[in-house]
């Protein structure tokens, strides 16, 4: 089995590629990780850049009209293109193909080695045509801002900044973009506002809470680059990173209006401990920033569509695990929270359903009542634990429970590792109640953009036996998590197999979180 898993290609793409089709696969043949990985390349690949585009943007060659699921755009030779994100490339592909010779100009920013890793992959519908218009900078190494990601995004400025009422800008967008695209108002540095973000990220703070101070010393972020185009019509397809989907927040809403005051910014930094110790640029730039002359931007020449997310992805890995022979239900598609407390609650649920699925003696009435608490204190909103419970309850045979969403990690120490794997090696420690049954027990998370944390992996997968085996090979969990160091942990343990290594995917939708469990 761990040769198969380390030589299991890339997702990119949009029908699995190493099982074959659904009717080829043989459930009995396969083991419970090889399940898992089939249904996490089975969730990566339904949200796949060229095919989502091509869902919600067709272009008539005869009329010269642009469609974008029910709004018509009349084109000539007028269309200029912006792009941002992890997913970006594959995109950009896609879209200058359909608008062919409408397309003047083109300017995307990538991450660092994604061209180089979807050639070697051999996916040329995810890298563009050798005499493309469009510009293509890599940057971001590692998800954080840098030289060469400043550099795209003051070229993605020039270009909406000269654009006319006659023009329209497309826009993609996807998880990723807010270290793609960092214009840092003066006289706030590039380091000075990547350090606020890490110590912000170091100290647990929300996706949203990041975003909200990156707008606010942005130039571009936070409806920046829509008034930037204006008066030129804007067209933004957006592949959703975030929990729940909101405009404004993903990659930082450049293209919608923010409604975040300084206060709110005041308010996180306040929260986090880090407002005494401001650089003077960063107190300045907030200080003036409520009586911007410019005023907030106006967006009413944008459109803005989402075209993808992780409700796309776990909708696919259902129908695949229903292929597989599985029962498979969706948790939630807005998973957040402290990885800690979220893996108790995983670990709680795997021992839950298999108390239901077996002949065991009930759990303990603490034990039921921690895990309906740890669903209110994590607030997931669209799970509804008593109807997990009825359909563990009624279900035969083996289930898979689906979620996603994008949990927070506290950085303690100096180790490698991302928010999958230390989530993925706390609940192999909280599943350690599972053993002794009659029923195989998997849990996976992973990153859909194939990079999770400082590290190569997209995530990882563990079993009940996870700390037995750790014990055996000499491996202290709890030394590696003080150290915020998961991935050398799993690298250690059985030669790595319970990693996931898939090289970079080319798209991003956050995390994929699933439990498998089947009669032994």
């Amino acid at each position: 089995m761990a040769s198969t898993l380390r030589v299991l290609p890339g997702f990119a793409r949009t029908r699995p590629v190493l099982w074959g089709s659904p009717a080829s696969w043989s459930s009995s043949s396969m083991t419970l990780a090889e399940q898992a990985w089939q249904l996490f390349e089975c969730a990566v690949g339904a949200v796949m850049p060229g095919p989502m585009i091509r869902r919600v943007l067709t272009v008539d060659a005869e009329t010269g009209q642009m469609k974008v699921r029910d709004r018509n755009f009349q084109l000539h030779h007028n269309v200029y293109l912006a792009g941002f994100g992890k997913a970006v490339l594959g995109m950009a592909a896609v879209a200058e193909e359909l608008l062919s010779e409408h397309l003047v100009q083109g300017v995307i920013s990538v991450p660092k080695g994604i061209q180089a890793a979807m050639e070697s992959a051999g996916l040329k519908e995810m890298l563009l045509m050798p005499q493309s218009h469009i510009q293509v900078f890599e940057g971001a190494k590692n998800n954080l801002p840098d030289k060469d990601s400043l550099q795209a995004a003051v070229a993605i400025r020039d270009m909406a900044e000269g654009l006319s009422a006659d023009d329209l800008l497309l826009v993609l967008i996807s998880g990723g973009g807010s270290a793609l695209l960092p214009a840092p108002i003066p006289p706030v540095t590039l380091d000075e506002k990547h350090l606020l973000t890490k110590m912000l990220a170091v100290r647990g703070a929300t996706i949203q809470e990041l975003n909200t101070i990156r707008k606010a010393l942005s130039h571009l972020k936070g409806g920046g680059l829509a008034r930037a185009a204006y008066p030129a019509q804007v067209v933004s397809l957006i592949l959703s990173d975030v929990v729940g989907d909101p405009l404004d927040v993903i990659a930082s809403g450049p293209t919608v209006a923010s409604d975040h005051s300084v206060q709110d910014c005041l308010q996180i930094l306040t929260r986090y401990d880090l407002r005494e110790t401001l650089p003077r640029s960063i107190k300045t730039v907030l200080s003036r920033a409520d009586s911007d002359p410019r005023g907030p931007p106006c967006c009413g020449h944008v459109l803005n569509t989402i075209i993808g997310s992780n409700s796309v992805a776990l909708a696919e890995a259902q129908r695949c695990a229903e292929a597989l022979g599985y029962q498979a239900l969706i948790l939630s598609t807005v998973v957040q929270g402290a990885v800690g407390r979220l893996a108790r609650f995983y670990g709680l649920l795997a021992q839950a359903a298999i108390v239901r699925l077996s002949s065991w003696v009930g759990m303990a009435k603490e034990e039921e009542d921690e895990l309906r608490k740890l669903v209110e204190e994590l607030q997931l909103p669209d799970l509804k634990l008593g109807d997990v419970l009825k359909f563990l309850e009624k279900a035969r045979g083996p289930v898979c429970l689906l979620a996603g969403g994008e949990p927070t990690v506290k950085i303690q120490g100096s180790g490698k590792g991302g928010r999958n794997q230390e989530l993925a090696l706390r609940v192999g420690v909280e599943m350690s109640g599972c053993t002794g049954s009659n029923w195989e027990a998997l849990f996976l998370s992973g990153g859909t953009d194939g990079q999770d944390g400082n590290t190569e992996a997209a995530g990882a997968w563990v079993t009940p036996g996870l700390a037995s085996e750790a014990a055996s090979e000499g491996l202290d969990v709890a030394a590696f998590l003080a150290n915020s160091d998961s991935n050398t942990f799993f690298q250690r343990l059985q030669g790595g197999i319970h990693l996931l290594s898939t090289g970079l995917t080319g798209t991003n939708v956050m995390d994929i979180h699933l439990i498998l469990l089947r009669p032994c």
